[in-house]
């Protein structure tokens, strides 16, 4: 079973590559459908795939069809298949380091791949050699919108520094409530619930809300 499981998702890869590099190979789409159907995946693409004769179906046909079988499945390309999610992130803790300093914590952190979880996902590891992934790490899909790669970075760092260290952060000035990392008006911001709820700053930009001066 193992070994079926091992080709099938060999396939997918095979298939999604494919269509990522538009160079589709439609004998592997049709053997990815037929595995599937092994598999009891019976849905209308892939048995639309199994049935017609592949040298019938059009080009933009099956690349339709392709897609449409993947995204039956669930397949989802990690960091490794769509590296552009694994920049995406890298950008979003350039953002959230500036912050940092606000909390005492100086030096470039990483993000911290990690392999033992299923699916894989990603961490942060401080300068100091702290990982941090409170609550779950950051899955691949949550990095297709950098706002929301933004946004669930922040929060795991706030919640992992909880955890770790007991001790809430960032707090508000004004209502000295605990913020927390929020998408507000299609922007990452540390949101304060006191009165109405409001935005204490832009995710990255805490210092200077805070009267501080942000480090170069």
């Amino acid at each position: 079973m193992a070994e079926c499981e091992a080709v099938t998702e060999q396939l997918m890869r095979r298939v999604y590559l494919g269509l990522r590099e538009d160079n589709l190979d439609p004998q592997q789409v049709v053997a990815l459908a037929c595995e599937l159907l092994d598999w009891f995946h019976c849905t209308g693409a892939i048995l639309e795939v199994v049935e017609r004769n592949p040298a019938e179906v059009s080009p933009a046909e099956m690349t339709a069809l392709a897609r449409r079988v993947l995204d039956d499945v669930g397949f989802d390309p990690g960091f490794d298949l769509a590296p552009e999610r694994l920049a995406t992130l890298r950008a979003a803790l350039r953002i959230v380091a500036r912050d940092l300093p606000t909390r005492g914590i100086e030096g470039e952190p990483e993000i911290d791949i990690l392999e033992d979880w299923f699916p894989v996902g990603a961490g942060v590891r401080l300068a100091d050699g702290e990982r941090l992934n409170w609550g779950g790490p950051i899955l691949p899909n949550m990095c297709d919108d950098p706002t929301m790669a933004l946004t669930s970075l922040a929060i795991l760092i706030q919640e992992s520094l909880l955890e770790w260290t007991w001790q809430v952060w960032p707090v508000c000035p004004q209502h000295d409530l605990g913020v927390h990392g929020s998408e507000r008006d299609g922007a990452a911001v540390w949101w304060c619930a006191g009165d109405d709820g409001h935005t204490l700053a832009p995710v990255g930009e805490l210092a200077r809300s805070l009267g501080r001066r942000r480090p170069k």
